[in-house]
């Protein structure tokens, strides 16, 4: 990504987020990759006063706080409605991309299941990112 700001990782499952941290490094992102493991979790971190991540991926189904209830959370707070949020699924189903794009995501990516096209979906994301021109949202 284009700046220093760190990317935030709210995802449940160990191996994906293994997988996530290895495809970026990989591409040579060198933003910090908070991981947390919910919903809860992730909002928490974000409420703490921790600098805003430049981009948020999350996972949809998870315990506690799945996606969608952290999306309804961070899109109805001022401080945090303008971060980007990507989703990074399991998930192909229509209804939820449907719902995701309601409730204000920047994309929705289908976790492929082939570590190369996972990468370069990874690249995929990291260009855009590096090109978008985005808002300043507070530190």
């Amino acid at each position: 990504m284009r700046n220093s700001k760190p990317i935030l990782l709210v995802e449940d499952d160990d191996v994906d987020a293994l997988t996530t941290k290895r495809a970026l490094k990989e591409i040579k992102v060198t933003n910090e990759l908070v991981h947390k493991l919910d919903g809860e979790d992730g909002l928490q971190y974000l409420n703490a006063g921790n600098t805003k991540p430049c981009v948020i991926l999350l996972d949809l189904n998870m315990p506690k706080m799945n996606g969608f209830e952290f999306l309804r959370a961070i899109k109805a707070n001022e401080g945090l409605k303008k971060i980007p949020v990507i989703v990074l699924t399991t998930s192909d189903t229509d209804q939820n991309i449907l719902d995701s794009y309601e409730l204000g995501v920047a994309g929705y990516i289908t976790k492929p299941v082939d570590y190369r096209q996972f990468v370069e979906a990874m690249k995929t994301v990291d260009m855009y990112w590096t090109l978008s021109r985005l808002p300043e949202h507070d530190q």
